[in-house]
């Protein structure tokens, strides 16, 4: 497995990461398409065996069912010192008021419940899931701060937002001193490039890696368009992230098509080595359902498209409308 540096923080992490939304009590949560707890263990422990050391979670990912379904496996199969623990905050668990956002009550109470959940004293990345627009950045960095100096997290990241917020909060914890972001994990696939006009160039220029969230478009890269699956039928999200411009992306999803055909490879292979191949990033999230889904993952990683064949996946872009950021 390749390692790399995790932005300035010194961390090795591989050069993917497992994201864990996939793993989860379908019954809980809002994605009803997640895999229950014996079918989710033997794919953690099949990310080990390949040498991933970095797993992203959420305390929203299926009501928290999520974390304790990672925690057990790691404890079981992962030597933690070696392990890299993500876990985020910000969307409520519960109807009530202060159950999500990111007041100081509210970061505290997300981060000892992560804890709770995952049976561990500490996350190595504790990310703010979303921008909450309700609370000052100042009040959000210094409890976040306190988190990092209380020892329950190691480092700091965030999610999809717009570049000028992220780059206020990198100046406003420089400011006061307070731990800044190491991450940003956002929305990068080639069907979404939007973010290319702006944060990736911040983050390349502040030392922040980048950790993108559906490198493959939810699968939309991997097969043809008017094919589909359960998970994608019943995934509302992702029909918010991709429907709008589905006309528009067929012709890139038919040369990611073609590049695989003339490589012999799978597509999930093209569309990730795209991804990974970025200097900005670090490690694509990836979510894997089923085996081949991690054996692929790792062999992009072998891939090196041509200057020719990356022209060609990138000609075929449209602007898109901004999606993720809700």
């Amino acid at each position: 497995m390749k390692m790399k540096k995790l932005g300035r923080t010194g961390l090795d992490v591989s050069a993917l990461c497992l994201g864990c939304m996939t793993y989860g009590i379908p019954e809980r949560g809002p994605h009803p398409w997640t895999l229950p707890e014996d079918e989710s263990r033997p794919l953690i422990h099949q990310a080990l065996d390949l040498g991933i050391n970095f797993f992203d979670t959420a305390n929203y990912y299926s009501d928290g069912t999520s974390e304790e379904i990672v925690g057990r496996a790691l404890k079981d199969y992962g030597d933690r010192d070696s392990l890299v623990v993500a876990t985020k905050c910000y969307f409520p668990l519960k109807d009530q008021p202060n159950a999500g956002g990111l007041s100081r009550k509210a970061i505290f109470s997300a981060i000892d419940a992560s804890l709770k959940r995952l049976g561990m004293d500490h996350v190595d990345l504790f990310q703010i899931h979303r921008w909450d627009y309700d609370t000052p950045i100042e009040v959000t960095l210094e409890a976040l701060h306190d988190v990092v100096k209380a020892g329950k997290a190691r480092y700091l990241g965030a999610s999809s937002m717009y570049a000028w917020q992220f780059s206020k909060a990198l100046y406003t914890a420089d400011l006061h001193g307070w731990t800044r972001f190491a991450t940003m994990q956002n929305h990068v696939n080639l069907l979404h490039r939007e973010e290319e006009r702006e944060m990736l160039p911040l983050c390349r220029d502040q030392g922040i890696s980048v950790l993108p969230w559906s490198p493959l478009a939810r699968g939309r890269l991997t097969r043809d368009p008017d094919s589909t699956t359960a998970r994608q039928d019943s995934d509302a999200v992702g029909k918010g992230l991709y429907d709008a411009a589905a006309a528009a992306d067929e012709a890139i999803i038919a040369k990611v098509a073609e590049i695989a055909k003339a490589r012999g490879v799978p597509r999930a292979q093209v569309a990730l080595a795209w991804v990974a191949a970025k200097p900005e990033v670090a490690a694509p999230i990836v979510g894997a359902s089923k085996g081949g889904h991690l054996t692929d993952a790792v062999a992009a990683l072998d891939l090196v498209l041509t200057p020719e064949e990356t022209q060609g996946l990138e000609a075929l872009y449209t602007p898109h409308p901004i999606v993720g950021f809700a």
